[in-house]
């Protein structure tokens, strides 16, 4: 009878301790929010239900609309926010410059701006690959012919 009373109350203390974990706020909350934010409205219980962890509200992906820093983190794929995406205008060629101005389909984002990469002089065959003075760039390598 000792071994089962031992554990029951084992189980009691692991489930008091789970629910104190989730009751406060994480610090990546606090990281990328305002937290300024209204929380005078609270979703009613729902009914016969009276645990909180079933009656809240599940939380969305954060998105660079609402939460900008999250571009700069480490690993994002760039710094600008377009659309609720992070991306890089210098590089994207989905917005190349600003968000929303695409490139031709021969065409890539150089520093902000679609070039030909097969006769452009500057970005001769990729970005930032400028050919020597007096040479030209045809079908993406200088001095072709």
């Amino acid at each position: 009878m000792k071994p089962l009373h031992i554990f029951i109350v084992f189980a009691l203390f692991m489930a008091l301790a789970i629910t104190n974990l989730s009751a406060t706020p994480s610090e990546d909350d606090s990281l990328f929010g305002d937290n300024n934010e209204d929380r005078s409205q609270v979703e009613p219980p729902s009914v016969g239900i009276r645990s909180r962890f079933l009656a809240q509200k599940r939380r969305g992906a954060m998105t660079c609309d609402k939460y900008p820093r999250v571009c700069r983190v480490a690993g994002s794929p760039g710094p600008d926010c377009c659309k609720k995406k992070c991306v890089n205008v210098t590089t994207d060629w989905l917005n190349c410059g600003k968000c929303g101005r695409k490139c031709k389909y021969s065409e890539i984002c150089c520093k902000g701006k679609c070039v030909n990469p097969m006769s452009s002089k500057w970005h001769c065959g990729g970005c930032n690959n400028g050919c020597d003075k007096g040479s030209k760039c045809l079908y993406g390598m200088c001095s072709y012919a």
